[in-house]
């Protein structure tokens, strides 16, 4: 591969001169680590579909929604796709620990009417406001209903879900606070190719609050 040049030792790339391949090979390379989202959806036969995604983040509170990157397979929308779109929900999942090795087989490719549940020895659980199932081993179920759904090319959609309820396991989330208990939590990022991550080390900063006499203008000399 060679694209763009060097930046002081380093590279400089134009998406635009990559292939899709490369494309993809660099943007999950650096934007490291990202949430993994497991996502159940409802097959027209009724079967539980579950799939993870990486391109996944929180986008807004207010109104509270999550945003997917949905790909295609060889010009056939994928299961998850052809759900949400059928039926307008799905539950976001997020994987821990505990789950990771079974996260990892719902990304086998089965037919569209066969659930990946039971092959990754999971659970369904009852949703409260949407009919799509939750995962009853997942820490934390962010039931959604779909807020827009934009197609971007032919093997891409972006999915922005309104949360209509979180549920937590017990333990997870104060009841109180609404304080996380990361180490109950035990969260899994994605890094890319095969490579995943665990939290490790944390570390807190407390953000300043604007001082004049400290964070005014700093001064400046004429050339």
């Amino acid at each position: 591969m060679s694209a763009g040049g060097t930046l002081e030792g380093g590279v400089d790339l134009a998406l635009s001169d990559l292939s899709q391949k490369d494309c993809y090979k660099v943007l999950c390379s650096v934007v490291i680590p990202r949430p993994i989202a497991l996502v159940t959806s409802l097959a027209a036969n009724g079967a539980v579909n579950a799939a993870p995604f990486s391109f996944f983040n929180v986008f807004s509170e207010a109104p509270p929604l999550v945003v997917l990157g949905l790909q295609s397979r060889e010009g056939a929308m994928k299961d998850t796709t052809a759900n949400v779109r059928r039926t307008g929900e799905f539950v976001v999942n997020l994987v821990s620990e505990d789950i990771a090795e079974a996260m990892n087989r719902c990304a086998i490719d089965f037919p569209p009417d066969v659930g990946e549940l039971a092959h990754a020895g999971l659970t369904a659980a009852p949703s409260r406001d949407v009919a799509v199932p939750a995962i009853a081993e997942a820490p934390v179920a962010l039931e959604c209903r779909r807020f827009m759904m934009v197609n971007v090319s032919v093997e891409r959609d972006l999915l922005i879900g309104e949360v209509l309820r979180v549920r937590a396991r017990p333990g997870i989330i104060d009841p109180e606070t609404l304080y996380m208990d990361v180490d109950a939590y035990n969260p899994v990022a994605r890094l890319f190719g095969n490579h995943y991550a665990k939290l490790g080390e944390r570390f807190s900063m407390t953000r300043e609050a604007y001082d004049p006499a400290l964070h005014g203008p700093a001064e400046t000399t004429d050339a």
